[in-house]
């Protein structure tokens, strides 16, 4: 038998979740049947997917149900296994959710070479947030060498990515970021063209500065005001790229609509949302590609990882609304 520490989902939260939200337990795991494998968890994804999906209402996953064990993706280790296509040792990502250990029938588990990257970057570039910049960028933003792109939450474990992947293909890249590090870290460290800081910048007026021509693809994460900055900034048959809008995960009410949307009408435009989980019979493409830039260094994997084990989850969530993460957010089990 093995005691494993785990984070359930206690209460729907109203704005941002707190202590409240969260049971966390130890609950004691059964033996393996025939088919299944028990994994340590090593790493485990924060996103900002997670918000949405505390909440009751439809969309592309079910949400978490009270009682559940919260859902999240992980970098585990397998420490007994009754599968064949798994062996004592393996590292493998799957959805083992926020828990110190898992048992899974091996559905959705797939095996990790961290002699090509260490855990957290396959839970960053080479993992969902880089398969999301990745087709986001390359097959819903059909980018173009020598065209313009501006991501927003450039700093951030998606947008990061996004930008690079944009500079490796030839692309002008402009990201827009919360405070005066991050942009420099865009610029200075992974070759942003320019950046906007949204709390010290108008970022409608500085996108005319930057991009004096328009935009030809908007990756945005962010939603509100920053869209609608993006939008009076395009160029004709831009594609707007809507990959998420954390400004208003926390609302206790829907936003407000684009009110720039007829820039779509006007320069004859595209706006197009997308789910990751679309193209996971494509993932090894983006696997393999990445992992050519990184080995180049064409990108650099970011990731901030944060100690302390599950019982930290609830904090750690959290730290994506403040901005306080740079790169890909982790939490170390």
């Amino acid at each position: 038998m093995t005691k494993t520490q785990q984070v359930r989902l206690a209460k729907r939260p109203s704005g941002l979740s707190d202590a409240d939200t969260w049971e966390v337990s130890t609950q004691e795991l059964p033996a393996i049947a025939d088919g299944q494998i028990l994994v340590r968890v090593d790493f485990i994804s924060v996103d900002p997917a997670m918000r949405g999906w505390l909440n009751d209402v439809r969309s592309y996953l079910p949400p978490v149900g009270i009682g559940e064990i919260m859902r999240a993706l992980d970098i585990a280790t397998v420490v007994e296994s009754a599968h064949p296509d798994f062996a004592v040792g393996d590292a493998v990502s799957g959805m083992f959710g926020v828990s110190e250990y898992a048992i899974s029938d091996g559905h959705g588990v797939t095996k990790v070479d961290l002699g090509v990257a260490t855990g957290p970057t396959w839970l960053g570039a080479l993992g969902m947030a880089g398969m999301t910049a990745y087709f986001g960028l390359l097959d819903v933003g059909r980018l173009q060498a020598g065209e313009t792109v501006v991501v927003s939450a450039a700093a951030g474990a998606v947008g990061s990515v996004a930008g690079q992947i944009a500079k490796a293909k030839g692309a002008t890249v402009i990201g827009i970021a919360g405070g005066a590090e991050k942009c420099r870290m865009l610029t200075e460290e992974l070759g942003f063209d320019a950046a906007i800081d949204y709390r010290g910048e108008h970022v409608l007026s500085r996108l005319r500065e930057v991009a004096p021509g328009g935009v030809d693809v908007y990756f945005d994460n962010v939603g509100g005001e920053i869209l609608d900055a993006a939008l009076a900034n395009l160029r004709r048959g831009a594609r707007v790229v809507l990959c998420g809008a954390i400004a208003s995960y926390n609302d206790d009410k829907l936003p407000t609509g684009p009110s720039r949307y007829m820039s779509l009408l006007v320069f004859r435009a595209s706006m197009t949302g997308f789910v990751v989980m679309d193209y996971a019979d494509r993932y090894p493409e983006a696997i393999a590609q990445i992992s050519q830039w990184l080995a180049d260094g064409s990108i650099i994997s970011r990731e901030h990882v944060v100690e302390g084990g599950v019982a930290r989850f609830g904090e750690t969530l959290n730290m994506l609304f403040a901005g306080a993460n740079t790169g890909k957010l982790v939490l170390a089990v």
